[in-house]
């Protein structure tokens, strides 16, 4: 077997959508990189990959450590930033703490990944960067304020990375609900209610967040887009 020609890194590659979209990079030869928290658990979900796989320790939250994580990378072909944190955080109740570390994991953490990497990132249209934010930026509920914002806070991300960082692509995906992914996969009840009023009564899937992943990565006229993956018919 020839060696990859292409790196990909994932940023939160191991587990759920972000190990999906390792999956698929694999699956088609190139090298892959995730990113954990956890050195040793990073490393074993990157043994479990089928093909060339590197597991690598990264906290966004701890944005002046990225540097030195990034610092063993050659070249790199893709990177994606699907790293998430789940917050739930009311203004009644308002926890600082919990705003901040979400607010330095998502802008502050994506903007140093990608600063850390600078020239390695190749400097050509063929070089994709895709950032995860999500629908909660417009579709927001009890207690997503600074979910809500922080996801909006992408779509400003990717229109200036895009200006930036050219001729290399920036874009972004916007996941609704995803009905396999193992955050909903066991939230039966919440799910039959949302599939009842979602066109053709099914959810989108990891694999369609996947393909989306792939698209933009790959198309080399797509650049500072914001594209949605939910299924849902949107009427304004």
């Amino acid at each position: 077997m020839s060696e990859p020609t292409r790196t990909t890194v994932v940023v939160g590659g191991t587990s759920g959508i972000g190990l999906e979209i390792a999956k698929d990079a694999a699956r088609r030869g190139e090298h892959v990189v995730i990113t954990g928290r956890d050195e040793a658990r990073t490393r074993d979900v990157a043994a479990t990959i089928d093909g060339a796989a590197t597991g690598l320790a990264l906290d966004l939250s701890a944005p002046e450590t990225i540097a030195a994580a990034l610092s063993g990378l050659g070249p790199v072909n893709g990177l994606v930033l699907s790293a998430i944190y789940r917050d739930a955080n009311t203004v009644k109740d308002y926890d600082i703490a919990g705003a901040i570390a979400l607010v330095t994991l998502k802008l502050v953490g994506y903007t140093e990944v990608i600063h850390a990497l600078g020239e390695r990132l190749v400097p050509e249209r063929a070089t994709g960067v895709v950032l995860f934010g999500g629908r909660a930026k417009d579709a927001p509920y009890p207690g997503s304020t600074t979910v809500s914002t922080i996801n909006g806070g992408v779509t400003g991300m990717v229109t200036t990375l895009a200006l930036e960082l050219a001729p290399i692509r920036v874009n972004a995906i916007h996941p609704g609900i995803i009905g396999d992914s193992p955050f909903w996969a066991d939230k039966l009840a919440a799910l039959d209610a949302v599939k009842a009023r979602t066109p053709g009564g099914e959810l989108a899937t990891m694999a369609d967040v996947v393909g989306v992943t792939r698209f933009l990565l790959d198309n080399q006229g797509m650049s500072a887009q914001n594209l949605y993956v939910d299924r849902a018919v949107n009427v304004t």
